[in-house]
């Protein structure tokens, strides 16, 4: 009888994972093909997150272990922004011209850019000191610019994989799984760093991180493109005049540009160096960096099956306008910190913010992009955030020295406020219904 009782517990609680893997009981009625698709997705999210989480929280970190000075840091930023920009229209021209998006991710996004973490952690086996500091930072840049280059294939791939109907829950389910794969790996990561010492623990971490990641890389590879088998067009119009009659045709689209460009450059004029001011001015350990990010995603892990359901029943547009004018809050908040673990306090709100934020703006990206130019037009958006970040992060690097990071805290909160009300004044609400495919 317990052994039956067992088995039903068993097979119940495989079930509710299963339906977990592809969003909730409103996949279960899709194809299989789909559903397939799905979980493969969701999989993909877990170890892309784990291998993401790592190399973010601990890569500015590891650069200061190898000498580095915070100008550096914000220069590294900056690079980094600037290289995207680059890249990102060729990559939406080839994806346009020549298809093969699943492809396209694959080799550039899953393995030539998570190639780059492995190769920066045996770069101090490699290079000695002073030059490590700069190969460091060349390698972590050109991580960068291989996975903007694969961005647009990406998108385009993601927004044929996720029916629209059920996208806010299926994110949900699946930032969820992301969010408890982040925590967990942050914090052992971290506790791994602070046993081994610098920068054995730091070179350690990032190679756990490349092998993590090629487990991301194996799982979208069995994703099924859903245009494999379609006639795709090789048109191959795209230039800088027909980019701005375009984009003068679409304002929504132009509006919702010249917002992110104010939002992101106000992000990143702090971005670089919360991580730094905690480790130099609140005297946190790499334990501590750990369980910081960690609660960012415990909060982020709670909300976003909730969050999900919110961005289905409202719409991602005002999900992400609620965000948008409270997530300034965050850095009037490090301004009155005295220790380093007040700030598990200040990234368990930001972890719920951030978690609303981006599901709701990635589902309103996806339903105000047209399905057949999604790679143009989120290369131009990310072309938008990458440049903003950049000039975000130059700006932050003159004045960071002079002024110190209280100043630019500030400076980066008012900056997020105004960028919230110009979203609020002119990216209107859609006046089309979500399956349309020509906003204006």
């Amino acid at each position: 009888m317990a052994k039956k009782y067992i088995g039903a517990i068993w097979n119940e609680a495989r079930q509710s994972f299963m339906r977990l893997t592809i969003g909730g009981d409103w996949a279960l009625a899709l194809p299989a093909t789909v559903r397939r698709n799905l979980r493969w997705y969701w999989f993909d999210g877990l170890y892309s997150a784990a291998s993401d989480n790592i190399y973010l929280t601990y890569l500015s970190v590891y650069i200061l272990a190898l000498g580095a000075t915070r100008t550096q840091i914000g220069l590294m930023s900056s690079l980094s922004s600037f290289t995207a920009a680059l890249v990102l229209l060729p990559a939406a021209f080839l994806v346009e011209r020549f298809g093969h998006s699943k492809q396209f991710t694959v080799i550039f996004g899953g393995v030539i850019a998570r190639a780059m973490i492995l190769v920066l952690s045996i770069g101090p086996l490699l290079v000695v000191a002073p030059g490590i500091v700069w190969f460091a930072i060349v390698i972590a840049v050109t991580r960068d610019a291989f996975a903007n280059f694969a961005y647009p294939a990406w998108m385009s791939i993601t927004g044929d994989i996720v029916p629209l109907e059920g996208r806010g829950r299926y994110f949900g389910a699946r930032n969820f799984i992301m969010a408890i794969a982040g925590m967990l790996t942050t914090m052992l990561i971290g506790e791994l760093i602070t046993r081994t010492g610098t920068p054995w623990g730091y070179q350690i971490a990032m190679a756990i991180a490349f092998l993590i990641g090629m487990g991301g890389t194996y799982c979208f590879g069995q994703i099924v493109d859903p245009r494999s088998n379609l006639p795709h067009s090789n048109d191959t119009s795209i230039t800088f005049k027909t980019l701005w009659v375009d984009l003068r045709a679409k304002k929504l689209i132009l509006f919702l540009f010249t917002t992110t460009a104010l939002w992101n450059f106000s992000l990143n004029v702090a971005g670089p160096f919360f991580t730094v001011y905690l480790v130099q001015n609140l005297k946190a350990n790499a334990t501590m960096v750990g369980l910081t990010t960690v609660a960012t995603s415990v909060a982020s892990m709670l909300i976003q099956r909730k969050v999900g359901s919110l961005s289905d029943r409202w719409g991602p547009r005002r999900l992400q306008l609620i965000s948008m004018l409270l997530i300034p809050i965050l850095p009037i908040c490090w301004v009155f910190v005295t220790a380093a673990w007040q700030i598990i306090f200040v990234n368990l709100l930001g972890g719920i913010l951030w978690g609303a934020f981006s599901l709701a703006s990635f589902n309103y990206l996806l339903d105000l992009f047209p399905n057949n130019l999604r790679a143009r037009y989120s290369a131009l958006y990310q072309i938008v955030v990458t440049l903003s970040l950049a000039i975000g992060a130059a700006l932050g690097s003159a004045i960071i020295t002079p002024l110190g990071f209280k100043v630019v805290f500030v400076v980066s909160s008012i900056g997020r406020f105004i960028a919230g009300l110009l979203f609020a004044g002119l990216v209107r609400p859609l006046k089309f219904s979500r399956q349309a495919t020509n906003p204006n």
